[in-house]
């Protein structure tokens, strides 16, 4: 397979199961406008939240070898899912055959890099997915950096169907998101800081705000792997070498096209190209 691969340089892959990680996408493109992307959502296979650790593992890897396949050097895990459920599997299994010298990064650890600094409590809550809170990733992450900090998780099965079916700014979604807020802080009465453990939530963060009491810490993703991804590429001038720099961005979806660029209009406030892609074959 590696003999196989591109190893000219080529653009950086972002990947998620869906749309959210358009939201990741584009703080990465403001932090590093120059350099080229690809973006591939497998919608027809979305949600990976409800997913087995195996299946989403599954996916996730074919998913990574099609953009290595593309050209990618460095891909992004811009799923919280996939973070938690296949990252660990591809980085220690995978790479070594695929080829050693690619790299595949997620979003949960630069999440919580910066949880230390914010909570005075020491007490944090995580909203995600199912799949993302019953993997207990964030716990596991925050323990290894801060054995001291006390972590509840809440599973939000709802709020992603919300986003995907543009219903997050209408009257109905407030009932969903103020339910799973109030089964967060009745876990712990004592959490001051609050992470959306799920790319989508961003579009939800002003009915959020609505609910979470102000003295409250909210953590958003994307400007955090925006700058993690940054500075990952300071420290490997190696790989930023194998990525491409012509300020452009590819869309690809295992859905229909059309469908994909409508939606991701809600995500992206402008308009995009999209390509079918089969990631089976």
């Amino acid at each position: 397979m590696s003999s196989a691969l591109p190893t000219r340089p080529g653009p950086i892959g972002v990947f998620d199961s869906g749309y959210g990680g358009l939201t990741i996408l584009s703080e990465i493109r403001k932090a590093l406008p120059e350099y080229d992307y690809i973006y591939l959502g497998d919608n027809a296979r979305t949600p990976y939240g409800t997913r087995s650790f195996d299946i989403v593992y599954e996916f996730t890897l074919q998913a990574v070898r099609r953009l290595f396949e593309l050209g990618c050097h460095l891909v992004i895990l811009a799923c919280n899912t996939a973070s938690a459920k296949a990252l660990r599997s591809i980085q220690m299994r995978d790479l070594p055959k695929l080829d050693p010298a690619r790299r595949v990064l997620g979003v949960i650890r630069p999440t919580v890099e910066c949880v230390g600094s914010l909570t005075h409590t020491r007490h944090i809550g995580v909203l995600g997915t199912a799949g993302t809170i019953k993997s207990q990733s964030y716990v596991m992450e925050v323990r290894k950096l801060f054995p001291d900090i006390n972590v509840v998780g809440q599973a939000c099965p709802m709020w992603v169907p919300l986003v995907e079916y543009n219903e997050a700014r209408e009257s109905g979604a407030d009932y969903f998101v103020q339910k799973y807020i109030n089964a967060l802080l009745k876990q712990d009465a004592q959490i001051d800081t609050v992470i959306l453990g799920c790319t989508h939530y961003p579009l939800l963060l002003p009915k959020i705000k609505k609910y979470i009491p102000a003295d409250i810490t909210i953590i958003s993703q994307g400007e955090l792997v925006a700058q993690s991804l940054k500075d990952y590429l300071l420290r490997h001038p190696e790989m930023d070498t194998l990525c491409t720099r012509g300020a452009l961005c590819t869309y690809y979806t295992t859905e229909a096209e059309e469908k994909f660029a409508e939606s991701a209009s809600t995500f992206l406030n402008h308009s995009i190209e999209v390509r079918h892609i089969d990631l089976n074959g």
